[in-house]
Parts: C-alpha cells; structure tokens; sequence
C-alpha cells in the first residue's frame, strides 16, 4: 500500500504491518483513503480529527444549502375576485421568498362540465405572475383537480432577509420623538385640578 502522510509528503509503497508500525510510532491513525486504487492508499492521520473536519463540512454544506418548498394555493371556479386577488397576493410573496407555488383548481360535481372556468382562472394568474415565475407544469387535470406549478424567475429572488432585530428606546423613529415632545409641552401649560390632570 502506498502511504501518505497527513501533510501530504509521501512515504511510498510500504507493506501492512511496516504501514501499522509507522502510524504507532508517530502516535496517530492508519486511514485506508482509496481502497480501488492500485496500489491502495492510506494516510497517517489522526482519525478522530478527520471525523469531526468532515462532520464540520458537512454542516456547512447544509447551512449554505438553500430548501425550496412547494406551497399551495386552492381556488374555485366560482371564486370571486377579491378571494382571487387575497391568493394571488400570497402566491407573489412565496415567489418572492424563493418558494414555487402549485395552485390548484377544485372541481366537484356538475362543475366538472365547466373546466373552461378553472382554465380561465389559472391563464389569469399565470399572466399575473408573468414577472416573477415561470410555469413549471402547464395546467393539467388530476382527478377532480385541474392544477399548475409556478418556478420562481432566478433574477427576481430576493435574497431571504434576516429577522428584523427589535427596535429599542433609542431607534424610535424620529416623527415620534417629535410628536412626543410636542405633546409635552401642551401638558406643561394644563394644571392638575385635585389631583386629577
């Protein structure tokens, strides 16, 4: 097995037991790194240390990766306009947010006969959110449902923000100090009759 040491510095082709001894010596870890090669490879380090290295990369791979969730809006074909505009509005923040959006169309009984309704309504919110997604699935019926999926566009995702940190005493903004202040003063000329202001 060829043997390479934790710095990189190689100590070439050694047998096993030599490879074993070399590790004992130096008070650390024999590690089979790539077994398919020819000859295999091993490396001297400490292997509680290359555990807890990888480990660590590992959650800073995840912390950077970013989930994207699939969020769903329902309508009607009967739904009426402001129900229409309250869902669109939720539909452009989840765009917004990076989230892809399925929005889905519920049809029962003798509606099934109009499908041309809920056609109707998935072309205008697709026209509505022409400007931050694009359709990933056109519009299709399932079963009692006819649905589509809205990608949000990748130059209009916004970057997630941090939570807003809480305003203190000090941050109030300025149109209320001044109001503040001149409230105080009005109060200033008024006299306290019995105890009562």
């Amino acid at each position: 097995m060829r043997v390479v040491t934790d710095d990189g510095e190689t100590l070439g082709v050694m047998d096993t037991r030599d490879a074993i001894q070399e590790a004992r010596k130096r008070g650390v870890d024999l590690v089979e790194i790539a077994a398919n090669a020819k000859p295999p490879v091993c490396k001297l380090i400490d292997y509680g240390k290359f555990l807890y290295e990888q480990k660590k990369r590992a959650h800073e791979a995840k912390k950077k990766q970013v989930t994207v969730q699939v969020k769903e809006i329902k309508f009607r074909p009967g739904t009426d306009d402001h129900d229409y505009g309250y869902r669109m509005k939720h539909a452009r923040e989840w765009l917004e947010d990076g989230d892809k959006v399925r929005a889905a169309i519920a049809f029962r009984g003798r509606e099934m006969s109009h499908r041309e309704l809920g056609a109707k309504i998935l072309a205008k919110l697709t026209q509505d959110l022409a400007d931050l997604a694009d359709v990933e699935v056109a519009p299709k019926m399932e079963g009692y449902q006819m649905f589509t999926i809205f990608n949000p566009k990748k130059s209009k995702v916004a970057d997630k923000k941090t939570p807003n940190e809480k305003l203190h005493k000090t941050d109030e903004p300025l149109k209320d100090k001044q109001a503040r202040s001149e409230k105080d003063e009005q109060n200033e000329d008024l006299e306290p009759i019995d105890g009562i202001f």
